[in-house]
């Protein structure tokens, strides 16, 4: 019979995230939802903790590393690098899994102190990017954040936009963002 990969398991490990937060991701619903017994689990992890250091270092890696070399690979503007950079980090499938982590950090200080990490570097990167068409280290700070909130928060509006799809009402304060 051949091993279950150690890839599944922590793919199915981030959809538990994404769908439940850490409480969700238990080894027992994973090998379930695999069609597995839980045995081959321990043979590429030491237990729970260490999946879930693992789903951590995942996100880290594709949400935000993989994406910002991807985002300075494909080159262009700044502009049009902040817009690739938004549209690869928050995908549906990274974000659902980037707003689990959030949450998750609100209750656990090492998952805040590696969360608080990975914003940085985030910011960083539109710090830099603003501040070639930005002069005014304020405008520049300001932007940044308003750009990163924008991202992040976009999800949690529930307000109507007359005239505009939602969609489209992100769009246009993303565009205003951008302007030289």
């Amino acid at each position: 019979m051949a091993r279950t990969p150690r890839s599944r398991w922590i793919e199915a490990g981030l959809e538990a995230l994404a769908r439940g937060g850490p409480d969700a991701v238990r080894v027992e619903t994973l090998a379930a939802d695999l069609g597995v017994t839980k045995g081959g689990f321990y043979g590429y992890f030491d237990g729970r903790p260490a999946l879930l250091a693992e789903l951590l270092d995942e996100w880290e890696r594709r949400c935000t590393k993989e994406i910002l070399a991807q985002v300075e690979a494909g080159g262009g503007d700044p502009a049009e690098r902040i817009r690739r950079a938004g549209q690869l980090t928050f995908s549906p499938d990274f974000h659902r899994i980037d707003l689990a982590v959030r949450a998750w950090a609100r209750h656990d200080e090492a998952v805040a102190k590696r969360l608080r990490r990975m914003d940085n570097e985030r910011m960083e990167f539109l710090r830099k990017m603003f501040g070639t068409f930005v002069t005014d280290p304020a405008e520049v700070e300001a932007r940044s954040v308003l750009a990163f909130t924008l991202a992040i928060g976009r999800h949690f509006m529930a307000a109507d936009h007359p005239g505009y799809t939602k969609r489209e009402a992100v769009s246009l304060a993303g565009e205003y963002l951008l302007r030289p």
